[in-house]
């Protein structure tokens, strides 16, 4: 029985590694691929004649960051966890309540 439970919270932790590894690698690829492009963006304003002042502060070179990065803020939440109230195991805890009753 108690070898049950060990691996049971062994896959429980094992699952809940896999989820913030996951979530590393999302952000690992937001930062290399908006790094990218907002500096391919800029290079581009430089060239077309803007000052780097302008380049930098041009708000239409960061929109595909800011919604992605609400994506990003989204999915580190769920992992990291705003307040678990409708978590994976929220189901079956009520079940649980309901069934004591």
């Amino acid at each position: 029985m108690e070898s049950q439970f060990e691996s049971e919270k062994y896959n429980q932790a094992k699952k809940r590694i896999h989820e913030i590894k996951q979530f590393y690698k999302h952000f690992s690829v937001y930062l290399a691929i908006n790094l990218f492009f907002i500096g391919r963006r800029i290079y581009k304003d430089i060239n077309r004649g803007d000052s780097v002042i302008e380049a930098l502060t041009d708000i239409n070179n960061y929109n595909f960051f800011f919604w992605w990065g609400i994506g990003l803020i989204i999915h580190g939440l769920l992992v990291f966890g705003a307040p678990k109230i409708f978590s994976k195991d929220w189901e079956q805890r009520k079940i649980d309540e309901l069934m004591r009753k």
